[in-house]
């Protein structure tokens, strides 16, 4: 994975999924300038190589019945994140861990809950895995963006990984 070049196709087609994910081939390739067939041959070399790790729907968690939304912060031994990630993510009402660099403060858990109980249930099972629950906060709303800086890059160096031959055609001058 360290070895894969994205180019301004690549990171063309990175932008567009980020503005929309449920994009046709046929749709981004009108709109990166390229076939659909490039666009699938890409898609398919990005996920194989781990750059797009999977397609979710962005949920509005108290519209589908789960108004309760809480991030706990939790510290876990540095050693034991591996195994305790998939462990953390199988706890019934978690949607989200982020595993932070930082000796304290170093799980982020994100949960979803239709009453408090259930989420005392949830901060009790994830303390018996183990973690320090160091807080908690109620999520009132969460916005996203597309990250720009996969649109096409301009400027001297916006060449400079355009070194692979797939046949594609990037220049679009």
């Amino acid at each position: 994975m360290d070895d894969i070049q994205i180019d301004d196709v690549d990171r063309s087609i990175l932008h567009q999924l980020q503005l929309n994910a449920r994009q046709t081939d046929t749709e981004i390739a009108e709109k990166v300038d390229v076939t659909s067939t490039t666009v699938r041959n890409r898609l398919d070399k990005l996920e194989d190589e781990g750059v797009i790790r999977g397609y979710y729907p962005e949920i509005n968690y108290e519209q589908a019945g789960y108004p309760l939304h809480v991030m706990f912060v939790c510290t876990a031994n540095p050693n034991d994140l591996d195994s305790l990630t998939q462990t953390i993510l199988n706890v019934r009402g978690v949607v989200t861990t982020r595993d932070l660099l930082g000796g304290e403060r170093n799980v982020h858990v994100e949960v979803v809950a239709g009453t408090v109980r259930e989420i005392e249930e949830i901060r009790n099972e994830l303390a018996d895995l183990g973690m320090t629950i160091n807080s908690s906060e109620i999520i009132s709303e969460t916005q996203v963006q597309s990250w720009d800086h996969f649109y096409p890059r301009m400027g001297p160096d916006a060449d400079q990984d355009d070194d692979i031959d797939d046949g594609s055609v990037t220049d679009q001058g």
